[in-house]
């Protein structure tokens, strides 16, 4: 069989062989209601509390400001409703055009269902959010800003730091980021962040766990009611091996994050040097976007046929953000930037991995050139 060459870690990752190793000792072992009095479900309460410190020191955020979740998607959805239900007296929310369909999708519900006010941000040509923008853009009305930091599809990395910054002295605003694309390839500062949301699954960690940073201050109203799992914020029996083993998913990332950084700056040089060699190659990602993300575009070749004539010779990669990824509808983050219907159709986006090797980013070159050959 021919060698499968992953190219989709935006999408996913797989699972740390010491991670799964974790998380299956744990089903086996430690398998008690973290709620119950007995000692079996005293000793993982105890264990999660201490992946929760655990998670909030590599963060430098304290243990009562992590909130455990299935992932990103249910973080973004938190931050934006929980935060608005809290607090009705301002009704304005800024977030992004380029946002994941989490946080879109969560704002625009807030608009249709309760009459909220939403201003969605364009991005530059490069596909960054402007802190000016953010700038202007705010109200005494304002009660919340989702900005996310590196955006999914074209690696673009946004000023969060400037923007919370913006929010934290000019407005009343809480400021949410969602960080599933940059925790573990760039640093990252709580300083001036109010919310944030992780994902373990792009971490090689385990899909269906994450977590939402929650400044003690931010008020917020839980999504799903039940008991007082989470501080009284997410009901429900907890995912408890999930849990616990977050805090080595993302300890793991951390300490990889400089050699990561670093091999893929190396992978996306390689990889931009062989495409731009290659006629009819559009580059929809900025060059100095985070390294291990490229977008790109060859206006002959649909995203769709695109993405299965490479996975016939081999290659996984996507079109987009995965959670979009049975649409056939043009990338709307594409179309945000300005760029034509036709371009914006005929996008794919190609992810690295620590695995990746240069021999990966030689073959898929190769593919590429062999593809627009023979559509012409």
């Amino acid at each position: 069989m021919k060698r499968r060459i992953y190219l989709d870690s935006a999408g996913t990752t797989n699972v740390r062989p010491e991670v799964l190793k974790s998380y299956t000792s744990l089903l086996n072992s430690s398998f008690a209601n973290s709620e119950s009095l007995y000692k079996e479900g005293t000793e993982v309460h105890r264990m999660m509390e201490k992946a929760r410190s655990a998670a909030a020191g590599l963060l430098g955020v304290t243990p009562n400001e992590i909130l455990f979740t299935s992932g990103s998607s249910e973080a973004n959805s938190m931050a934006v409703k929980g935060v608005c239900f809290a607090d009705r007296s301002r009704r304005h929310i800024i977030t992004t055009k380029i946002e994941h369909s989490s946080v879109l999708n969560a704002c625009r519900q807030m608009e249709r269902v309760f009459g909220y006010r939403v201003t969605y941000l364009s991005p530059d040509s490069s596909g960054r959010i402007t802190s000016e923008d953010v700038r202007k853009a705010l109200t005494p009305d304002t009660i919340l800003v989702s900005v996310m930091h590196v955006n999914n599809e074209t690696g673009a990395v946004n000023p969060i730091e400037e923007i919370g910054a913006i929010v934290r002295t000019q407005s009343q605003a809480y400021f949410h980021c969602d960080l599933t694309q940059s925790i573990g390839k760039l640093p990252v500062s709580f300083a001036n962040i109010d919310l944030a949301s992780i994902s373990a699954h792009k971490l090689h960690g385990l899909k269906g766990s994450g977590i939402l940073v929650k400044k003690t201050y931010v008020p917020m109203e839980p999504l799903i009611s039940g008991g007082e799992q989470e501080y009284g914020l997410r009901g429900g029996t907890a995912n408890s091996a999930a849990d616990i083993v977050f805090a080595k998913t993302l300890r793991l990332a951390l300490e990889e994050e400089d050699a990561f950084m670093s091999k893929a700056a190396k992978l996306h040089d390689r990889l931009w040097k062989g495409l731009e060699s290659i006629e009819g190659i559009e580059f929809n990602s900025p060059q100095d976007g985070l390294p291990c993300v490229l977008n790109f575009s060859y206006e002959k070749i649909p995203s769709e046929v695109m993405q299965n004539e490479l996975d016939r010779k081999g290659f996984m990669i996507s079109a987009r953000s995965t959670c979009e990824s049975s649409s056939n509808n043009p990338s709307t983050v594409l179309l945000a930037m300005g760029f034509s219907e036709r371009r914006a159709s005929c996008s794919v986006r190609v992810s690295l991995q620590m695995e990746t090797t240069e021999e990966d980013i030689d073959l898929f070159i190769q593919a590429v050139k062999e593809m627009t050959v023979q559509y012409g």
